[in-house]
């Protein structure tokens, strides 16, 4: 059993780590009983930490907000983790942070053990980033931190949306998971109206106050909230699109074809289909041609004729001399 200071510290933690705890898990994570459970919650209190309680067998314990931010525990890949998402959102998309996350990573190199001053340093020295194609779009970070919560919260949404084409409408989900994607970030949710799965672009979400009631889980869409972000997202952002027949195992493409590139679907042990599109047709052969597989293409047309001129450059150049 762990000393009344220590037992403590671990019961800040795990409170700091999940919304809602019932008094019989805290008791099983700390090896004592519920009352000593009790009798620690009270000591929090005392040392000014608002953590409510709710009586029922629903009943159960929830650190607050308080005055001031509560000291946060850290286990060491926790800290390495927040030191690297820090020095990233340094110079991400998400706007108006870069400022206070160069503020924050300063306060808490200060304290971190130089064990792990060496990972973070090492890690931040020895990766160099690739500048990105084009800009993407600025997020608002305290939309993003709406939406996570309302996430974890299950919470229903209530937000203006901007579509593709100007046009503004007011949506109403049930809030699933934030995807992010390059240097964009999407919002997978079950659409109320729509009773459908629906992805929004978070750069055109302002989220209405407050939140709604709390809705019961589902199941998230088939395949999981990233490869519905790659299905519904990519065919609208590419300019060229296909679908081709592969003659191999689904598994055996999906690890050649990187999910943001192209969605493949089985049709059996044998076949597959990949969804994949680029902005030019060169670039679409590309990608097939990294399949190392039979494949059949039937459209576009223009991709059919850049294809069979493809195999016609290659035919000569294996010609002998």
């Amino acid at each position: 059993m762990l000393e009344t200071s220590a037992r403590l510290l671990r019961l800040l933690s795990l409170l700091q780590g999940r919304r809602d705890w019932s008094g019989s898990a805290l008791a099983e994570r700390l090896e004592v009983s519920e009352r000593t459970v009790r009798r620690d919650v009270d000591r929090l209190r005392d040392l000014g930490y608002p953590v409510h309680a709710t009586r029922g067998t629903d009943g159960g314990y929830r650190l607050g907000a308080g005055a001031a931010m509560p000291p946060l525990l850290l286990d060491d890949e926790e800290a390495v983790a927040v030191a690297v998402g820090l020095r990233t959102a340094a110079g991400g998309t998400v706007a108006g942070i870069e400022e206070t996350s160069v503020r924050a990573l300063a306060k808490l190199e200060q304290v971190l053990p130089s064990r792990l001053r060496h990972r973070v340093n090492a890690l931040q020295s020895y990766t160099v980033p690739v500048p990105p194609d084009r800009p993407g779009p600025t997020v608002d970070p305290s939309v993003l931190t709406a939406l996570a919560a309302a996430c974890r919260d299950a919470e229903r949404l209530r937000f203006d949306y901007r579509g593709h084409d100007g046009s503004a409408t007011v949506r109403s989900v049930e809030p699933h998971r934030l995807v992010s994607w390059g240097r964009r970030w999407y919002l997978v949710a079950w659409d109320v109206d729509r009773q459908d799965w629906r992805t929004f672009r978070v750069d055109r979400i302002a989220p209405r106050t407050p939140t709604g009631p709390r809705f019961p889980a589902r199941e998230g869409p088939p395949g999981g909230a990233a490869a519905h972000v790659a299905r519904g997202v990519s065919a609208a952002a590419w300019r060229h699109t296909a679908r081709v027949v592969v003659h191999a195992p689904a598994e055996v493409v999906a690890e050649r074809i990187n999910p943001a590139v192209g969605v493949v679907e089985a049709l059996d042990a044998e076949t597959c289909v990949l969804n994949t599109g680029a902005d030019t047709i060169a670039t679409l052969a590309l990608y097939l041609g990294l399949l190392e597989a039979d494949f059949e293409v039937t459209s576009p047309p223009e991709l059919v004729a850049y294809v069979r001129s493809l195999s016609e450059r290659y035919a000569r150049a294996a010609r002998p001399s």
